[in-house]
């Protein structure tokens, strides 16, 4: 999908101070298309990454949480998630600061979700559900062995692409995990889905993910 779609007449993103500041700190880099949907702590983007001429998806953090935090130390963990590269767990592709905005930036995956999935195929042959399960466990493990601990796994957390799972959201997770340390109360915040929490879920174990499963 070239460029040419993306013309600034096209660009509809919220009239918001973090938004406008970003589009101007990396309009060399990436055109701002459109807000996807925003989370508790990021609002997700849709952009066209100029260099390589393909969509992307962009996640702004929100300001007070990177008030809270301190962007410095949250970009370094983040850098961390850049190192788990496995078939199933989606990558990051870039993250830094523009102008005091945090962001960092994945794959657009414009197909449905596991969730999407079992909504509109409830009953799903035992076979299949087999090797997605096992595709999701050996990503999951192969997080684990490099000490990255995902706290929210959920079918909506999980995009489908040619019928793989991808495991999503290691990134802001992980990040504010750490960069938070004992202070995630200030936040406002908690991670992972109260629905699909683990008993564990404090403490970081990695029966978090395997209760997810």
């Amino acid at each position: 999908m070239t460029l040419q779609r993306y013309s600034r007449a096209h660009v509809r993103l919220p009239h918001a101070p973090p938004f406008d500041r970003l589009t101007t700190a990396l309009s060399d880099r990436y055109r701002l298309v459109r807000e996807l949907g925003a989370a508790g702590m990021a609002t997700v983007c849709l952009a066209a990454d100029l260099k390589h001429d393909r969509q992307v998806a962009i996640k702004v953090v929100k300001p007070k949480l990177v008030a809270v935090l301190g962007a410095d130390r949250f970009v370094v963990e983040i850098k961390t998630t850049a190192a788990v590269q496995h078939p199933h767990i989606l990558p990051l592709f870039d993250s830094g600061t523009a102008d005091g905005v945090l962001y960092f930036v994945i794959p657009f995956i414009e197909r449905e979700t596991l969730r999407a999935m079992l909504n509109r195929e409830a009953q799903r042959g035992v076979e299949e559900a087999v090797r997605i399960t096992t595709q999701l466990a050996d990503a999951l493990d192969y997080a684990h062995r490099h000490g990255v601990i995902h706290r929210d796994v959920k079918p909506e957390n999980l995009p489908m692409r040619d019928g793989r799972p991808l495991v999503a959201d290691f990134g802001i997770a992980l990040a504010v995990s750490a960069a938070a340390g004992g202070r995630m109360t200030e936040t406002g915040l908690s991670l992972g889905t109260p629905h699909d929490m683990s008993p564990e879920q404090a403490t970081a174990d990695v029966a978090v993910a395997v209760f997810g499963i």
